[in-house]
């Protein structure tokens, strides 16, 4: 007998993290939906990849194009195993008071509703399918343990991430959906390369952070995939070593 096919699905899977995870995902025998507004972005991760891949542009602070991006998963595979909710903007690192409504919007849009919509019709398909259940893995941030200055915003939501990851963690006990989190500190990635040249402290101080390569993210989600849906890892921190978190600095 063949073993049944595992799908994941993967937000902003064109750059960064998300590149890593799903290339990840897909040397660890997933079937892997590249989700993320940018298809040539999307399409390089493809190209990538060994695995079987599905490219499908999605912007997820748009309930219509999520529901669009989970019909297509059901159509072209008729489950999901794995929802890895990794898409996420940040807003200009200015004092809170000079933040446009506009630049607050777009934060909380896509970090927190748009992690609560995949999820939402994530929980769905898992609840209908047979055999039912699957894991959603969220990205949080070691923001929502301790903020960088001005980064309130960004750091809000990785806050309420938090708290959806065990609303979706309690309520899908019933359905065999488990639901983790993974905290990540600077990764190599676009979004971290201006700390090779420095970022504010919490001093007000300007120093270079040590970054670790983005493949070690990837590593740790599949280990967090690969585990039987009786057992969960809740939340998850990977960062640098060196980098200025634990402790006073």
């Amino acid at each position: 007998m063949t073993q049944a096919l595992k799908v994941a699905l993967v937000t902003g899977a064109g750059t960064g993290i998300g590149r890593a995870a799903a290339l990840a995902l897909g040397r660890d025998g997933f079937a892997v939906v590249l989700a993320g507004r940018a298809r040539d972005k999307l399409e390089a991760t493809a190209a990538q990849s060994t695995a079987r891949t599905l490219v499908v542009p999605t912007d997820v602070c748009d309930p219509q194009s999520v529901k669009a991006l989970f019909g297509r998963v059901q159509q072209e595979f008729g489950r999901l195993d794995l929802l890895f909710n990794n898409a996420g903007v940040g807003a200009p690192a200015v004092p809170l008071e000079e933040l446009s409504y506009a630049q607050l919007r777009a934060v909380i849009d896509t970090n927190l509703t748009g992690c609560f919509l995949c999820a939402q019709e994530a929980i769905r398909m898992m609840k209908a399918q047979t055999p039912q259940g699957g894991r959603i893995i969220n990205n949080g941030s070691i923001s929502a343990h301790a903020p960088r200055p001005n980064s309130a915003p960004y750091t809000a939501t990785k806050h309420a991430i938090s708290g959806l990851t065990k609303s979706i963690a309690l309520d899908g006990r019933a359905f065999g959906i488990a639901c983790g989190q993974i905290d990540i500190g600077n990764a190599a990635t676009e979004m971290t390369e201006r700390m090779a040249a420095g970022v504010m402290q919490a001093d007000g101080r300007i120093a270079v952070e040590p970054r670790m390569n983005v493949d070690h993210v990837g590593q740790a989600i599949s280990y967090m995939a690969s585990l039987p849906l009786e057992s969960n890892v809740l939340f998850m921190t990977v960062m640098a070593t060196n980098m200025p978190f634990v402790g006073r600095g």
